[in-house]
């Protein structure tokens, strides 16, 4: 996890500054780690990792109404190490994200062309729709989008409406999440998927953004396409060859 924190912590790839972004990994059934609050990607050290309860977290979910306090001790509370650093507000997220099949590892960043499509009415378009085939093989046949949501508790709970509400439509996992006018959440059983995740949408929203200035609306793939390119065998293959 602190390999990958590195990865997408690094400058030139502009996908999280300063103290931007979180990762997390389940270590078993019972516990995960995460980015505690305040600590860069880039620099992250096992001193700006804690580790924490899956229930302790995950009943927060369906809570109707809990204030900034109580959720800010669950937190706390979580630590498997009292003496461990505060979790970031968004463990919560992870927590859930953690449980989902297939999902070992999450990996949260702002990229900055992502974040421009993400702050412009274009946003659910870019969610939906596919522009090449490396991008369903990255990021799936589509991404979540979730609308702009106050960030902690109530974030988590539209992240996993949302979620259910792809997974009962789609019948698979996903691979990307996008938050309005927030960031980028990718998701996956190693680092190299979250890693793979994360570049190919932050190379898309560039592609997407370039197209749209030399042509208006980006001429997206059908849906017969995407779903061509998301059941060919040597696709497949390539996934597992990168560690997808």
């Amino acid at each position: 996890m602190i390999a990958l924190s590195h990865e997408l912590g690094r400058g030139e790839r502009k996908l999280a500054i300063l103290g931007e972004g979180n990762t997390s990994a389940r270590l078993s059934d019972q516990t995960f780690v995460v980015k505690a609050s305040g600590f860069s990607l880039a620099t992250l050290s096992k001193a700006g990792v804690v580790e924490c309860r899956f229930d302790k977290l995950l009943p927060l979910l369906d809570a109707k109404s809990l204030g900034d306090a109580v959720v800010d001790a669950a937190l706390v509370a979580a630590r498997i190490d009292p003496a461990a650093k505060r979790p970031s507000v968004e463990a919560i997220f992870h927590a859930y994200l953690l449980t989902l099949p297939g999902v070992n590892f999450v990996g949260h960043t702002h990229p900055v062309t992502v974040v421009e499509l993400l702050c412009s009415s274009l946003a659910r378009a870019f969610a939906r729709r596919r522009l090449f085939p490396d991008e369903i093989v990255c990021c799936g046949m589509e991404s979540v989008f979730v609308p702009y949501t106050d960030p902690g508790l109530k974030l988590a709970q539209v992240i996993r409406q949302a979620v259910v509400a792809y997974i009962k439509r789609l019948g698979r996992t996903p691979r990307v999440i996008l938050l309005e006018n927030h960031g980028f959440i990718a998701m996956g059983g190693t680092p190299e998927a979250v890693l793979a995740a994360t570049l190919m949408g932050a190379k898309a929203a560039e592609i997407f953004v370039g197209a749209a200035a030399v042509g208006g609306m980006p001429r997206f793939l059908t849906r017969a396409q995407v779903l061509r390119i998301a059941g060919r065998p040597d696709e497949h293959y390539r996934q597992r060859a990168l560690g997808l």
